[in-house]
């Protein structure tokens, strides 16, 4: 997606990462304007297809256009004009009581902790006019108070400017998979990515440290820094590609019940197409879906909007396996040649905490989620490059085919 190129990227991540995680008070507020002129094109782009005032169907991996621009402004404001501990950072407490925001109702509307997904479509909120003076007026008062702070303020001082920073490009990678989702053409629908080399790397056998150290921004879930053994491994230097997985599809793949771990196949009985969802063939050979247009298939883009037990099932049909987390931040610290970003990537690893995991204040960011869902390296490219780094931990569960998702594999042996 992105500006029609495919980002490829190295260890530890783009510039834009590092200068969100490690930057002085100017890379932060830099990240800042850039998220948000993310988020009014692409918010342009929804009402240019939707309408004014955009509305969408309810579905359980959408939500209602307006309250998504309304909640990245509530966060916004909560952590940082509202929150009178922001300077102690990680250390802050979460429940500390805070002023009364600029929008009346707008803790009953947008505080994704409390307000089921089901009631979003439901609730009184503000016109597409007045959510827009929302957004305007928080981050106003974002880079206020990020204004008043030193050119070299420490990592607590700056510590919730970074997370809501990172938080607005979540939900603009959101937005862009909603609208592909729902046919919407958004100015983010570039090239596709490719994989244009691979071949097998070799990683020696090592103890290799996990996780991110103290020092600029984190996020909690990769704190806890700790060794891993690893025997040695060979595991691909690019993602798969509908080259590459489309003959397990031709061979009768979804159809062979064998090659499907038993979560796979029970997802697999509720599907009423059993082949990619991304995919459909035609007269004239394989399609695939962008920007709500159906378009031909290259073999050597990166296969995706996969899941976990397609990824699983190819590999039981290919005799190869998934990496597990620890082996593709391995590879990708380690390894030259490894290339990343064209696609979030499954790993064979649940969901986990770190040793010695604590929470940080957005307690609901990691935490309830441990045990539920599956971690997915790199990046794709309608992720932002401040979120790009080889140390982050995406996770969903298994089944989500709408995230821009695919994978690449290890040797088995």
């Amino acid at each position: 997606m992105g500006n029609g190129t495919s980002p490829i990227y190295s260890a530890p991540g783009p510039r834009e990462s590092l200068a969100l995680r490690q930057g002085p008070r100017s890379a932060v507020r830099e990240a800042l304007l850039a998220a948000r002129e993310r988020t009014l094109q692409l918010a342009q782009d929804y009402r240019a297809a939707l309408g004014p005032e955009p509305h969408v169907p309810y579905a359980p991996g959408l939500n209602p256009p307006l309250w998504e621009l309304g909640h990245i402004a509530w966060f916004q404001e909560w952590w940082i004009a509202r929150n009178p501990e922001r300077h102690l950072g990680a250390a802050a407490n979460p429940e500390v009581a805070r002023a009364a925001s600029l929008l009346a109702r707008a803790d009953a509307w947008y505080d994704s902790s409390r307000v089921a997904h089901r009631t979003r479509w439901e609730l009184p909120l503000p016109d597409a006019a007045g959510t827009a003076a929302y957004l305007e007026s928080t981050l106003h008062g974002t880079l206020e108070l990020l204004d008043t702070l030193p050119e070299r303020a420490d990592d607590a001082e700056l510590y919730f400017f970074r997370l809501v920073a990172a938080h607005e490009q979540m939900h603009a990678e959101a937005a862009v998979y909603m609208a592909e989702a729902l046919g919407i053409p958004v100015g983010e629908s570039g090239a596709p990515p490719l994989a244009p080399h691979g071949g097998e790397l070799q990683v020696p056998a090592q103890v290799f440290r996990v996780g991110s150290g103290p020092g600029g921004f984190a996020f909690d879930n990769e704190l806890g820094a700790h060794d891993v053994e690893l025997a040695a491994f060979a595991i691909d230097a690019e993602p798969l590609t509908w080259g590459a997985f489309l003959p397990f599809v031709e061979a009768g793949g979804y159809e062979e019940l064998q090659w499907w771990s038993g979560e796979g196949r029970a997802w697999l009985e509720e599907q009423a197409h059993r082949r990619p969802a991304a995919l459909r063939r035609s007269a004239t050979g394989w399609e695939r879906i962008r920007g709500g247009a159906w378009q031909p298939l290259r073999e050597d883009e990166a296969a995706v909007h996969l899941n976990a037990h397609e990824a699983q099932a190819w590999c039981h049909w290919a005799g190869r396996r998934l990496p597990t987390e620890a082996e593709w931040e391995c590879a990708a610290f380690q390894a030259p040649g490894f290339r990343w970003g064209q696609v979030w990537e499954w790993t064979a690893s649940r969901f986990e905490p770190y040793p010695g995991f604590t929470p940080h204040p957005y307690r609901d960011y990691s935490q309830p989620w441990f045990g539920s869902r599956r971690v997915l390296r790199g990046a794709a490219p309608a992720t932002a490059a401040a979120l790009a780094h080889a140390r982050y931990r995406n996770f969903f569960e298994p089944q989500r085919r709408d995230v821009f998702a695919g994978f690449r594999t290890v040797r088995v042996g």
